[in-house]
């Protein structure tokens, strides 16, 4: 009797002992595949957007990709809301419209230029050209210029996490 019992104490700490390593084992292996913390924080950035100027293009950067940032003019937004395939590429904080997009051409990847002056982009690759709002205007991009995920905060656009306003971008299709 004591050997049945001291046997089943020894299977016992042996079962405890193997169950501790085992989820100890899995709890490593789940930290090994989760990001890192900075490529988390590399993911998402903040754009004020008080701080853009009418029909000047600024060029931000988002997970290693220009990030094309336009505020709409009045004419420009005139122009935008007498067609509405135009408006809707068109992203509202507080009272402005602001061209938001990823700054590659859809064709090749190209960086397109900004003229001001004729309230386009060029991409030089090819010659493909896009309107004030990232629409094709000249092929042989297959589609406007791609927008980010978004979220918008008060005065604030975050790239990166996706809020009701580009959800809605992507069930209309606007943008992939």
């Amino acid at each position: 009797m004591k050997n049945n019992s001291r046997r089943g104490f020894m299977g016992k700490a042996f079962g405890a002992v193997a169950g501790v390593g085992a989820v100890a084992s899995l709890y490593a292996m789940k930290r090994s595949w989760d990001p890192l913390p900075s490529v988390k924080a590399a993911g998402f950035t903040t754009l004020d957007m008080s701080a853009y100027k009418e029909n000047e293009l600024v060029v931000e950067k988002w997970r290693g990709k220009p990030i094309f940032v336009l505020k709409q003019s009045e004419e420009m937004t005139k122009k935008a809301q007498e067609n509405p395939k135009d408006i809707e590429r068109l992203i509202k904080v507080g009272d402005a419209y602001f061209m938001v997009t990823i700054g590659l051409c859809t064709h090749l990847g190209c960086i397109p230029g900004y003229n001001s002056e004729e309230e386009s982009f060029l991409c030089a690759c090819h010659g493909g050209t896009y309107d004030y709002t990232g629409e094709v205007t000249k092929a042989p991009p297959p589609r406007g210029l791609d927008i980010p995920p978004f979220k918008i905060d008060g005065m604030k656009l975050v790239l990166g996490e996706e809020g009701p306003e580009y959800k809605k971008m992507k069930e209309t299709g606007v943008t992939l």
